[in-house]
């Protein structure tokens, strides 16, 4: 398999940017991936994978990236010839489109970049926002999923509210079957959010950056049990890319870039299946893939990204991964000496989607952008106290059941 790497990196802030438009956010990522890789322009890169969301709800429901790259093609900062790939996978988009430039690479493409753009917020037209996020659930045949979530959540009181995003109840559902099952409780639900509130107040790109105690977290607004709004995710906007190259590529950059390359060891995306509360998850198949083709196991990542759209998630998703047994995951996810800043293996240093934000097609790509940061030893003050080896990114998104549709799980190095 062909070697490749992350040589250029960026992201925009995450928060709400009412003042800029999806071309500005996409150029200051661009750009920025460019700048980090030492590159004067864009003219070498073959093809872009493009991720995306939220257009069609501000009137571009297709060729996204053209429209929002064009600008860069005609100033000479990007291949005019390159083919621009539009992906789209719910919350996983960013994840989808690292996918598809690897692939690209891969298969001959020499450089190929990815790039995620978002605004989630629309400010004078809320219903919008939510329209947004409510298609990332099958919305021909809503009948499916309603009989089988009430079905599920018969004994564990599922009551979805038609204001509310369907995603939010069926975190807590899967939340609530945990505590039920195996005793996590809504202590350590909080402590998971108090810390990546921590970590988040240290990064300058993070939509939330305000300490939160386990204390204030259990205070916060109810928004559906065990959940309160400190346990939850944000409504975000903002950009990320990522620019991928094989090792003839990397050959060509100048000294410095190739210093600070990081190989990509894995990079699997993984489907949803339809399935209750029980059972094998995407996350859990796909994370098995990623560290088959990396020739890796658990207990070899050192830092890792995980999917927190609810903290609730990010103790699932811990599980899954193979960071602890089945049913462990609420002692292991709330334990600081394990997931914080000076832990054995530190998680969610950017704030995690609960304060850095969540921009959905966006989201993978920022990710990737903080597990390079680390890897490369640049995060400054949220920098891993322990210098980490491999790290990992799991960016997960939309619904077919109680599985999310699409998973990707990306493992990284220091070239």
């Amino acid at each position: 398999m062909t070697a490749t790497y992350i040589v250029g990196s960026a992201a925009t802030a995450f928060c709400k940017w009412p003042e800029r438009d999806f071309r500005d956010l996409t150029a200051e990522v661009v750009e920025g991936a460019l700048t980090d890789a030492g590159l004067p322009d864009g003219l070498g890169v073959q093809q872009v994978a493009f991720g995306n969301c939220a257009l069609g709800t501000w009137g571009q429901a297709n060729i996204r990236g053209q429209g929002c790259l064009s600008p860069l093609q005609r100033a000479g900062r990007l291949n005019p010839d390159a083919p621009i790939v539009n992906v789209e996978g719910g919350c996983a988009t960013g994840s989808v489109a690292l996918h598809a430039a690897v692939q690209a690479v891969r298969a001959g493409a020499g450089m190929a970049l990815a790039v995620g753009v978002e605004k989630t917020w629309v400010p004078d037209d809320p219903a919008k926002s939510f329209a947004l996020f409510a298609g990332g659930i099958d919305q021909r045949h809503p009948e499916e999923w309603r009989a089988l979530f009430a079905e599920q959540g018969a004994e564990l009181g599922w009551k979805p509210h038609p204001a509310r995003v369907v995603f939010l109840d069926v975190h807590a559902l899967q939340a609530r079957d945990h505590m039920a099952r195996f005793g996590t409780t809504v202590e350590q639900i909080a402590a998971v959010a108090a810390r990546n509130h921590r970590h988040g107040a240290l990064n300058p790109k993070a939509q939330y950056r305000f300490e939160v105690t386990v204390e204030q977290a259990l205070a916060d607004k109810p928004i559906v049990a065990p959940f309160t709004r400190a346990m939850c995710c944000p409504l975000s906007d903002g950009a990320a890319a990522a620019l991928i190259v094989d090792e003839a590529g990397l050959a060509k950059l100048p000294a410095e870039a190739r210093a600070r390359a990081i190989r990509i060891r894995a990079c699997a995306l993984g489907g949803g299946r339809w399935r209750g509360l029980e059972g094998p998850s995407v996350v859990q198949r796909t994370g098995a893939r990623a560290y088959a083709e990396a020739g890796a196991a658990p207990a070899d990542v050192q830092i890792a990204e995980v999917h927190d759209a609810t903290a609730g998630c990010q103790i699932l998703h811990v599980e899954a991964l193979g960071f602890c047994a089945e049913g462990e995951g609420g002692g292991y996810a709330a334990d600081d000496g394990i997931n914080g800043i000076a832990g054995a293996r530190p998680m969610n240093l950017s704030g995690g989607l609960i304060s850095k934000g969540h921009p959905l097609a966006a989201t993978g790509l920022g990710m990737l952008d903080e597990v390079v940061l680390q890897l490369r030893g640049e995060a400054g003050e949220r920098q891993a106290r322990t210098a980490p080896g491999l790290g990992l990114v799991q960016n997960a998104g939309g619904l077919v059941s109680f599985d999310e549709a699409l998973c990707g799980v990306t493992l990284l190095e220091r070239a």
